[in-house]
């Protein structure tokens, strides 16, 4: 955990590339585990891109010491995709912020030790008038929900929080007021291809569950992998979980080396998502009646695979911001070309 972490602040310094290897084998082995440890890595993000010395010393350091959490909380009750729509204000008073706001569906959000806040300080002035803080759990005025009963990645802890009149001192005040969305989004590039990553080891997964049921099941006198309808659903499992793998590789290694990858590790989290909620539901499909049964593997790996299109920017958002950037090159190749 924590692997992205800086050295001069206790952690190992890995790259987005390590991170998305060490994603893909823990999603392997569970995608609800694997989503409450990398919820930290989402939550750190915007202190290592945006705090200062103090904030990381304070924040990043604890988590290399000992088993904390964090959480990042931006998604609210009616704004989801629509960051903009968010309702959660921090008024500036007397040197501080007085936050108040309800946010929903916020991982780790029972066990955090502390949570990344997104509020407007300026709603007259639309994203450029939200802000970014770092907020201890046990400032007083913060109340945490019950854990919500979910579809799939049930051992990730999910709950809603509320903030009233929660006193923030300007030092918990990430870069400068207005900065937020930048922030909060540029954390995106970072561990998107991480959740991607996670994705395509979910997918991998059901696809070896599936092998070997196929490889084992008999039909008609033989193993049904032999059956052509079988052997080629898992051909196309295998060769769309190697190009999502590939995907996420590639938005790793630019945001590493320095270059943006807003657009590729768009690409890659749209199609990993898509691909494990499909070879998911294939594996199911393969094992029959047995794939629709607790007592096998792959209806929970169905289950966990819906949420990867959803979290962390839905597969349609993801596809808006494709689309976002191919017009604005389109625009500026008409304009460069007049």
């Amino acid at each position: 955990m924590n692997t992205h972490i800086p050295e001069e602040y206790g952690g190992i310094g890995l790259g987005v590339f390590e991170g998305c290897l060490i994603a893909e084998e823990i999603a392997g082995g569970c995608t609800g585990i694997g989503t409450a440890m990398e919820a930290n890595n989402l939550a750190l993000a915007p202190i290592i891109l945006a705090g200062d010395a103090v904030q990381k010393k304070e924040f990043l350091t604890p988590m290399t010491k000992e088993l904390t959490f964090a959480a990042y909380c931006v998604t609210e009750p009616a704004a989801g995709s629509d960051v903009a729509g968010i309702k959660t204000k921090a008024e500036r008073k007397n040197g501080e912020y007085i936050l108040n706001g309800e946010k929903m569906w916020i991982t780790n959000a029972g066990v955090a030790s502390w949570y990344y806040v997104l509020a407007y300080t300026d709603p007259d002035k639309g994203n450029k008038g939200m802000s970014a803080f770092v907020i201890p759990k046990d400032t007083d005025g913060i109340i945490v929900g019950k854990k919500e009963k979910n579809l799939g990645q049930r051992a990730s802890d999910t709950r809603a929080i509320s903030f009233q009149d929660v006193i923030v001192p300007r030092k918990y005040l990430l870069g400068s007021e207005g900065d937020g969305f930048r922030i909060s989004m540029g954390a995106f590039d970072h561990t998107r291809p991480l959740v991607a990553s996670a994705a395509v080891g979910l997918a991998k997964s059901a696809l070896e569950n599936a092998l070997r049921y196929a490889t084992e099941r008999k039909s008609f006198g033989q193993a049904i992998a032999n059956h052509q309808a079988i052997a080629f659903t898992l051909a196309d499992m295998d060769k769309d979980i190697q190009a999502a793998r590939l995907l996420c590789w590639h938005a790793a290694w630019l945001i590493d080396t320095g270059a943006r990858n807003t657009r590729e590790a768009a690409i890659a989290k749209a199609f990993a998502a898509d691909i494990a909620m499909r070879v998911a539901t294939d594996a199911v499909q393969i094992f029959g009646g047995y794939g629709y049964s607790q007592e096998y593997p792959v209806e929970k790996l169905m289950r966990d695979a819906k949420i990867f299109q959803i979290y962390e920017g839905t597969s349609q958002i993801q596809r808006l911001i494709i689309a976002r950037h191919l017009l604005a090159t389109a625009k500026e190749s008409t304009s460069s070309t007049n």
